[in-house]
């Protein structure tokens, strides 16, 4: 059997810095990752997730703009954020593989994923995830959820709880072996608490990097590709002092963990999850950019895990 490669998106495959987001753009922009993720799918069973946070701010800026129609938990925009992306890279994957094979048999399907998170999680105490439209003090004082201020201004502030199952696993996993490109945990998942047997949405945000981690403990993948918008890891990023990390033992990452050198809102969660993901059994994984997945899986770029 061919080994299973799971590849994270960041949310610079479809929005890139100074870009409005239009249809058009996310379309272009997709098919350098996807072209890539086309020919990978020649050697390895795929399995491809994504961020979607640009596509949530903009559901909720427009219902900000319109009060006339009922307002949508966050549960159901991510919801529907996974059909959206997920379509958008149905569709320019079916091209790619069309262009590369002709009429390719490959068969893509994208699972509308929700993910198991724990009530008592801290993360449920003190809310660090902004999310949304920049608020007017005015406005921010009004509302009935918390707000915090942040470099672009005051934002809404939701939980950003670990993962601790995919729901979905064990459907993921029979369609990998049945031959199928899988696109899954869209947005780190739609966040889900157990009430008893039943499931129930929460206002939250999983981090789609950890999010995928567990995808690929869970299903067996043998490597991690987390794709962003940098080459890879790196001390003191952005100063005169930056070192680019080729490869970054386990102890070595926890450590820089430890020290700040990954900030939480950037690369820290990126490191956390490809170090999770090698701790759980996993072969190899590797943080690069969205321009050289190929390369990183051929152990030429980015920055690579190692036990």
């Amino acid at each position: 059997m061919r080994p299973i490669l799971l590849v994270a998106l960041g949310g610079n495959a479809l929005i890139r810095k100074g870009q409005t987001g239009t249809v058009g753009e996310q379309f272009e922009n997709l098919r350098v990752p996807v072209a890539q993720i086309a020919r990978l799918s020649k050697k390895f069973r795929l399995i491809i997730t994504h961020g979607n946070g640009p596509q949530v701010g903009h559901l909720l800026l427009q219902q900000e703009c319109c009060a006339e129609v009922p307002r949508l938990p966050l549960e159901i925009l991510v919801a529907q954020t996974q059909g959206q992306i997920g379509y958008m890279i149905e569709s320019t994957l079916d091209n790619e593989l069309t262009s590369l094979e002709g009429e390719h048999q490959k068969m893509i399907v994208t699972v509308l994923t929700y993910v198991l998170v724990d009530e008592d999680d801290p993360g449920f105490v003190t809310p660090t995830k902004p999310i949304g439209p920049v608020l007017s003090e005015d406005c921010a004082a009004g509302l009935s959820y918390p707000t915090l201020t942040t470099p672009r201004g005051r934002r809404r502030v939701v939980a950003s709880p670990r993962p601790v199952t995919i729901i979905e696993k064990r459907e993921i996993a029979r369609l990998i072996s049945m031959g199928f490109i899988v696109i899954a945990c869209g947005g780190g998942g739609i966040p889900v608490i157990r009430h008893g047997r039943a499931f129930q949405g929460v206002d939250a945000v999983i981090d789609k990097d950890l999010a995928s981690a567990k995808l690929a403990e869970e299903v067996g993948a043998d490597l991690l590709i987390i794709a962003t918008d940098v080459e890879g890891a790196a001390l003191s990023y952005d100063t005169a002092e930056e070192k680019f990390l080729r490869r970054l033992s386990i102890d070595e990452g926890e450590s820089y963990l430890r020290q700040g050198f990954f900030p939480p809102g950037s690369m820290g969660p990126k490191i956390e999850a490809a170090l999770q993901f090698i701790k759980s059994g996993g072969s190899r994984a590797v943080i690069c950019s969205i321009d050289s997945i190929e390369k990183a899986v051929a152990g030429n770029a980015g920055t690579e895990i190692e036990r």
